[in-house]
């Protein structure tokens, strides 16, 4: 029981500070024939962070703070963004500032333009928050050069070229690269796969968990729970991004949240053993609205939504597998110890479990528990 308890403090420790949504902002540019136009939404958190936007230190930032502090927000994001076209520098200026609440809190609306030669290809080199923050990612959506198209810059990858000729193949890719590294740095989706992952290569047997005998039936456990995962979010993505149906984000980030708990409990307390794809099936339905979010944060013009969607749910599934290939192998030869029993399913899901309790109180009721 002791390994249980310092197990659970130990990743109860390192969680919270991966916790948090990763830094994120969303550059949206259009091409016309001499200029780019377009808006940078950056997150007030991280700009705080970087240069320093509220002045009294007391933890809330008030319109005026941020107002004295617009013309050094657009020098500090402009000198990190470089625009080239046809291999000519473009001049780039910022306009009046707005302020706009996305789903992990308030972001400053920079609209942009870029002044360059028509013509050619482009060229963009996005090191935002690079000195302070290497996990940072600017989502880049382009529309104007040929099919709409994403991007994710930084760490890296700072730099994009954008040919006016590429195909929609091409830009397929684009949305592929952007789900597997949304999948990656989506801790909520990640910790609720693994809760799902955990006890796959176990069997409940006369009220414990024992070692299943061979490799076969943990993977199509594994198969079965992955799938009805996928098709649940691949569902519901498909209507939140279609307009079809459309829940507030609070509720949808909370009911994440508390689906991460329940499937962690699940592993301690098991309820639903023996059919656990109905709980991976019933909870990627929530999941899905999360997805969809990233989606819209991106703000994809209409004929991009069919290609959007396919790819960027095709790198979710191949970051999902990612995710399986490393957790199966190393799962299944430590199936039978008690390190794996006590420690790693009991001690990681009761960790998963306070995390996510965090999680959902922070998005229900608006606290501040975690760092970061």
């Amino acid at each position: 029981m002791r390994i249980v308890c310092l197990f659970i403090l130990l990743l109860a420790c390192i969680l919270p500070a991966h916790a948090h949504k990763p830094s994120d902002a969303y550059l949206r540019l259009e091409a016309g024939e001499s200029a780019l136009k377009g808006r940078w939404d950056i997150a007030l958190r991280d700009l705080d962070h970087a240069i320093g936007l509220d002045a009294d230190g007391d933890g809330r930032l008030t319109w005026d703070e941020l107002r004295a502090r617009h013309a050094a927000i657009a020098d500090y994001a402009l000198s990190r963004l470089s625009i080239a076209r046809g291999g000519q520098a473009c001049r780039l200026s910022a306009g009046q500032q707005l302020v706009e609440r996305h789903a992990d809190g308030a972001y400053t609306v920079l609209p942009l333009r870029a002044d360059c030669p028509a013509g050619g290809r482009l060229e963009i080199d996005y090191r935002l928050f690079a000195d302070t923050d290497p996990q940072h990612r600017g989502l880049v959506s382009l529309a104007g050069l040929g099919p709409d198209q994403a991007l994710a810059l930084g760490g890296e990858r700072p730099s994009a070229v954008v040919d006016g000729a590429q195909g929609a193949g091409q830009a397929f890719l684009s949305y592929v690269r952007h789900g597997v590294w949304h999948i990656w740095i989506g801790f909520d989706h990640i910790l609720f796969l693994v809760s799902l992952l955990l006890p796959a290569v176990l069997a409940w047997r006369e009220g414990a968990w024992t070692p299943v005998p061979a490799l076969r039936p943990a993977l199509l456990d594994v198969v079965k729970v992955v799938s009805a995962f996928t098709l649940a979010h691949s569902i519901t993505l498909g209507l939140a991004a279609l307009d079809i149906v459309s829940l507030p984000s609070r509720w949808v980030e909370s009911a994440i949240a508390a689906s991460v708990i329940l499937a962690a409990l699940n592993n301690i307390v098991p309820l639903t053993h023996a059919r656990r794809w109905v709980v991976a099936f019933a909870f990627g339905l929530v999941h899905g609205f999360g997805f969809a979010g990233v989606l819209g944060e991106l703000g994809l013009a209409p004929g991009a939504l069919a290609l959007s969607l396919l790819g960027f749910n095709l790198g979710v599934e191949l970051g999902q597998l990612a995710i399986v290939a490393v957790f199966l192998p190393l799962g299944y030869l430590l199936r039978a110890t008690r390190f794996y029993r006590r420690a790693v399913l009991a001690g990681g899901s009761g960790a998963i479990m306070l995390v996510a309790a965090l999680w959902f109180a922070e998005r229900a009721f608006a606290l501040r528990l975690l760092p970061g």
